[in-house]
């Protein structure tokens, strides 16, 4: 065997060692799209969720200052809010119901100056818990809070 027959042998064996190394390259290619996927897609559920939340205590605080604008006797919504004599205990039962219907949960209520629902709320997802807060009432009235 000459020196041009050993280089030609030794090229075909490299050919054959190198057979399937593209299948291993794309697989390990997948491989990483599917985990940024996945990465991407666990991000998207939290956005979402943190969104819920938000529009959840919005339209909550909104109901709740909504209730507290109401004249004295006159309720709004199915909580139980008849009978009830204090203004912020009818307004925080009202953004309960709200909240729960949007399938989340009330963490905080507070009525502030007599006439500003301030909220949190809490939705809790597969990759955790999202929060929110919110605040509704007279601009007269918020104003005046810092």
């Amino acid at each position: 065997m000459n020196g041009r027959s050993a280089a030609l042998g030794s090229a075909a064996w490299q050919a054959r060692d190198d057979r399937g190394s593209g299948t291993v390259l794309a697989l390990a290619l997948v491989a990483v799209i599917l985990v940024l996927a996945a990465g991407l897609g666990t991000l998207g559920a939290a956005q979402r969720a943190r969104l819920g939340a938000q529009s959840a205590a919005d339209l909550a605080a909104l109901a709740a200052a909504g209730t507290i604008a109401l004249p004295p006797g006159v309720t709004r919504g199915t909580a139980p809010t008849v009978g009830t004599e204090d203004p912020a205990v009818a307004a925080c039962a009202v953004a309960a119901e709200v909240v729960a219907r949007n399938r989340a949960r009330l963490t905080g209520c507070e009525v502030r100056s007599g006439e500003v629902v301030e909220l949190e709320v809490a939705r809790d997802t597969v990759v955790g818990t999202a929060t929110a807060s919110a605040r509704a009432g007279p601009a007269s009235a918020r104003a005046a809070l810092p």
